[in-house]
C-alpha cells in the first residue's frame, strides 16, 4: 500500500475527492479542511495499492496539484485494516508487479546525478578492482562490483530513453563518462604508487590470471550475463522487490574492466 498526503487549492479539493473516490484500489480518505499553510490550502490523505498508484497520481498531476499543492507518496510497511485488504483485492494485478513511473524518474534521476560521493565511490571501487586485477583475487573483484554506483546513471539513461526525457539522458551519460575518465585517471596514478611500493608488477600484470581473466576476455558469455543483469536490474527499480540490486551490482563487470584498463595503462600495456 501507499499513503498519499496532498495539499490542494481549496477550489479543487472536491475534484481531488472526487478522483480518489472514483480510483479503484484507495481507501482510508481523509480530509482537513484549511488545515495546509504554506502552501495555504486543505490536506487531503488516502491509502491506495500500489498497483493502481500510478494512475491516482497521474490524474492528480492532471489536476495540477504538483504545480498549485503538493504530492507526498509513502511507501506502508505495515497496515491492519480490512478495507486496505479489499482495496488491495480490488485493484488490478499484483502489487510487487506495478510500476510507478514518478517513483522510478525520481529515483533514477537522483542515482545519475554527478556528485562527489558518486564520483568518489567509483574511484574506490575501480582502485579495489585494480588491486583484485593484480593479484587475481575474485573476491576483491566482486567487492569493487558491489561498491561501484555505475548502475545509476545506466538505468537513468535507460528510463529518459523510454520516457523520451533528453535532459535526463545527458545527466546520465555526463555521470557516466566524468566518473568513469575520473576513476581511472586516479586508478592510473594508483597503479604508479603502487608499482614504486612494489605492491603492483608488470609480470603480475602479464600473468594468466586464472580467476580474472574474463575481465579483459570479453566474449558472447559477457553479452549474455550483461543482458540478464540489466533486466534484473530493470525489475528491481519498477517493482517492490528490489533487494535484487546487490545481485545486479555484482553482475555487472564494468567496473573491474575500467581498472584492467587503468592498470594496464600505467603499464604502456595498450
Amino acid at each position: 500500500m501507499l499513503h498519499l498526503r496532498l495539499i490542494t487549492p481549496p477550489d479543487r479539493t472536491d475534484d481531488v475527492v472526487d478522483l480518489i473516490e472514483g480510483t479503484v484500489g484507495t481507501t482510508h480518505l481523509a480530509v482537513l479542511p484549511g488545515a495546509a499553510r504554506n502552501p495555504a490550502g486543505d490536506v487531503v490523505m488516502c491509502d491506495v495499492a500500489r498497483e493502481a498508484g500510478d494512475e491516482l497520481i497521474g490524474g492528480l498531476r492532471g489536476l495540477g496539484i504538483d504545480e498549485s499543492g503538493s504530492i507526498a507518496v509513502e511507501t506502508i510497511d505495515l497496515s491492519l485494516s480490512r478495507r486496505a485488504e479489499e482495496a488491495a483485492d480490488d485493484a488490478p494485478g499484483e502489487g510487487a508487479d506495478a510500476v510507478l513511473w514518478e517513483q522510478l524518474a525520481d529515483a533514477t534521476h537522483e542515482e545519475s546525478t554527478l556528485s562527489v560521493t558518486y564520483v568518489a565511490f567509483i574511484t574506490l571501487a575501480t582502485m579495489i578492482a585494480a588491486c583484485g586485477v593484480v593479484l587475481d583475487n575474485a573476491i576483491l573483484i566482486v567487492g569493487a562490483m558491489a561498491v561501484g554506483p555505475e548502475f545509476g546513471p545506466l538505468a537513468g539513461f535507460c528510463t529518459a530513453l523510454v520516457r523520451r526525457a533528453p535532459r535526463l539522458a545527458l545527466r546520465s551519460l555526463i555521470a557516466l563518462l566524468v566518473g568513469f575518465a575520473a576513476a581511472m585517471a586516479v586508478t592510473v596514478g594508483f597503479s604508479y604508487l603502487m608499482d614504486a611500493m612494489d605492491l603492483f608488477t608488470h609480470d603480475a600484470l602479464k600473468a594468466e590470471r586464472p580467476n580474472t581473466n574474463f575481465i579483459y576476455r570479453p566474449d558472447w558469455f559477457s553479452f549474455v550475463v550483461a543482458v540478464l543483469a540489466g533486466v534484473a536490474g530493470t525489475l528491481s527499480l519498477t517493482s517492490a522487490k528490489s533487494g535484487a540490486l546487490v545481485g545486479v551490482a555484482i553482475s555487472v563487470t564494468t567496473v573491474p574492466a575500467a581498472a584492467n584498463a587503468a592498470v594496464a595503462f600505467s603499464y604502456d600495456e595498450y
